[in-house]
């Protein structure tokens, strides 16, 4: 009969009804939520939904950009034309800015989450941060575009408001260094004349009568202190500002040892203090900085030596511990601290009841060796006992041999170089504008009967004199006058005429950073204020040496 229905009659479930209802509510609150915006686009890119939180967000009304425009239209052009560049070279295809830059990542089905810039309908800009997906049919076929975008200018504040704040921070710890730096220098120049003419007076012909020797020695015994004062005063504040580099890598413990050992045990002989060193069956390398290390051992060294009895001993003992580290320990046989004392260690300025001693001391050099060691991502710590003696023991990762390493007794000793008899003098410039400086390199010089010795007052007319003179080497000061040496040793070493000279640093800029920058802008060696003799000396014929293996350029009408 016709409209009778046949089969089964379908039954109705409430529940149904009540899932497409909240599906309904769901895709409504969506739709309409201010928080964040929706757009939808078709697969040619023109927008077809446009929700809410994107008229909010935008200014433009849904009527206004539905089939009208694509998403690209509402950003930064700048932006898409560089986000086109940038996918160009990650995939190696050439991409239009525009709304294919967009959609680019996500047509592959990549997921693609970025920061962009939108402009407002009234111009202004707002950042945001932006998910672009694919939408495809049940087929797979590409349909359409879905992008979700949210207000990034909150994040956008912080990363500012943190960017300056990190400028603020990086400018005051420069201006901090540079305060060191100078201080350094402002310390050294005076100290320069102090020691430099002492050591003069001392070794001078004729030499000085006993009075006078007693008397030079206690100002140079309170000048080398008053050195060694300074120069833990900037390191310790170099470390605290955090300007302090580090190179970690491979160093031999076994070389390290052997150079302290050189430097120590003289002061240990004068004492009369025994010292034992470690006997090495095989190499063994720490991860760390060479330099720093070689402080830090110094340093637990001679405290060992200053604070023992007459007659004691110090001994250095090395032992590999189960997380591949080595503890090195530094043993005295002096009077021990007690446990008050021993938790007082590590505090800047506090000596720990021995101000009263005839010692001299400064309170600071546990301290910094401390913080190096824990620079080096090392441990230190110290046990002790009254009456018995202390060890302090430093703890360093261990590490493979570098491949370069080279074994102690591969290397070849290093000579001095001996003066030539029966030449005319080389000549020396020195570029300085101190006077006391200048007249004690003049003394300095007036030793070496092979040598003579030039002076300009500044950079400019060291110029002049080096072109004309072409001496052997020049001794270059930092701050002068007009341009600084490092500039003056610059436009020498890109003159041909000039170039194959050796020059070398002697400056009162002693903190580490400097002379590293010296080094690096290529000075041959860099000698830093107050002078030590026999260093300068050395430094002065390493320097000959390499100007007397380097080929001179052919001079004509050089003035004699």
């Amino acid at each position: 009969m016709p409209g009778t229905v046949t089969g089964p009659v379908p039954v109705f479930d409430p529940r149904h009804r009540e899932l497409l209802l909240k599906a309904g509510a769901l895709e409504q609150a969506i739709l309409t939520s201010r928080n964040f915006s929706i757009v939808a686009t078709d697969e040619q890119g023109i927008i077809q939904v446009f929700n809410v939180g994107a008229e909010r967000m935008l200014g433009y009304t849904a009527e206004e950009v539905i089939d009208r425009i694509r998403p690209s239209d509402l950003h930064d052009p700048t932006e898409v034309l560089a986000r086109s560049v940038a996918l160009s070279k990650e995939f190696g295809t050439p991409i239009a800015a525009g709304f294919e830059t967009l959609v680019y990542k996500a047509s592959r089905d990549i997921e693609d989450i970025y920061e962009l810039t939108y402009v407002r309908k009234d111009g202004s800009r707002l950042p945001a941060l932006v998910s672009i997906t694919a939408l495809r049919s049940s087929g797979g076929a590409l349909i359409g575009y879905l992008l979700i975008g949210t207000d990034n200018s909150a994040r956008k504040r912080v990363e500012a408001a943190l960017n300056e704040a990190m400028e603020v921070a990086d400018k005051a710890s420069r201006a901090k260094t540079e305060f060191i730096s100078g201080m350094s220098h402002e310390l050294r120049t005076p100290l320069n004349a102090i020691l430099g003419f002492a050591q003069l007076m001392s070794t001078g012909n004729p030499l000085p009568t006993p009075a006078q020797k007693r008397n030079l020695d206690q100002i140079l015994k309170a000048g080398w202190y008053l050195l060694e004062l300074i120069n833990e005063i900037l390191d310790l504040a170099l470390i605290e500002s955090g300007t302090v580099t580090l190179s970690r890598e491979p160093v031999s413990l076994v070389e390290v040892i052997q150079e302290c050992r050189a430097m120590i045990e003289p002061q240990a002989q004068k004492r009369g203090i025994g010292m034992s060193f470690p006997e090495f069956d095989q190499p063994c390398f720490v991860q760390a900085d060479r330099t720093r290390l070689k402080q830090v051992l110094i340093n637990l060294l001679f405290n060992a030596i200053k604070y023992n009895r007459a007659g004691g001993s110090v001994s250095i003992a090395t032992e590999e511990i189960a997380t591949r580290s080595v503890r090195i320990s530094v043993r005295d046989t002096g009077a021990g601290l007690s446990a008050p004392q021993l938790a007082q260690l590590f505090q800047p300025f506090n000596r720990l009841g021995r101000e009263a001693s005839i010692e001299e001391g400064t309170g600071i050099g546990l301290v910094v060796t401390k913080r190096l060691v824990g620079l080096m991502a090392g441990t230190i710590g110290a046990e002790s006992e009254l009456g018995t003696g202390s060890v302090f023991w430093i703890e360093l990762g261990l590490t493979a041999a570098p491949q370069y390493a080279v074994r102690t007794q591969d290397r070849e000793p290093v000579h001095r170089l001996s003066p030539p008899t029966g030449l005319p003098p080389r000549t020396v410039l020195y570029v300085e504008d101190n006077p006391a400086n200048l007249e004690l390199v003049e003394q300095l010089i007036a030793r070496r009967p092979d040598l003579r010795l030039l002076s300009a007052a500044d950079g400019n007319l060291a110029i002049e004199f080096a072109k004309a003179y072409q001496p052997e080497i020049i001794l270059m000061d930092i701050n002068l006058p007009g341009i600084s040496g490092i500039e003056a040793m610059a436009i020498l070493r890109a003159d041909p005429a000039t170039a194959h000279i050796p020059i070398v640093a002697l400056s009162a800029n002693a903190v580490p950073r400097d002379v590293e920058k010296g080094l690096e802008a290529g000075f041959f060696n860099y000698l830093t204020k107050p002078i030590k003799v026999n260093e300068f000396m050395d430094a002065l014929d390493a320097a000959l040496a390499r100007a007397a293996s380097t080929p001179r350029p052919i001079q004509t009408g050089a003035p004699s």
